[in-house]
């Protein structure tokens, strides 16, 4: 199992109170986080492929993960198995803006 999936699959652990940071986070400040570290590999957006075919488009992730609970890996700081991610760490503030960002791509 790679060590992305098992730092997500570990997010059901999270504390209730991560729920209300999709809430109150800035929407666009996570897509522009997201444009300047992420849609490299992943799209970002509504539509569209993946730079990279092995990495998720965001508008699917809410399909594998409760997009609040997110925020414990992130936290934590995304690890992958492959050497095309690069490691990063987010604030509690980017944190938040981009859990908001993820809740736009639900609808």
């Amino acid at each position: 199992m790679p060590s992305l999936l098992r730092i997500l699959s570990a997010v059901v652990l999270v504390c209730s109170g991560s729920a209300s940071l999709a809430r109150d986070g800035r929407p666009e400040a996570g897509r522009t986080l997201a444009q300047a570290n992420c849609a490299r590999c992943h799209a970002i957006g509504r539509t569209g492929a993946s730079p990279f075919a092995s990495a998720p488009p965001f508008r699917t992730l809410h399909r594998r993960y409760p997009v609040e609970q997110l925020a414990e890996a992130l936290a934590e700081g995304i690890e992958t198995g492959h050497p095309a991610m690069p490691e990063f760490q987010l604030s509690q503030a980017q944190i938040t803006d981009l859990l908001a960002y993820l809740k736009t791509l639900e609808r």
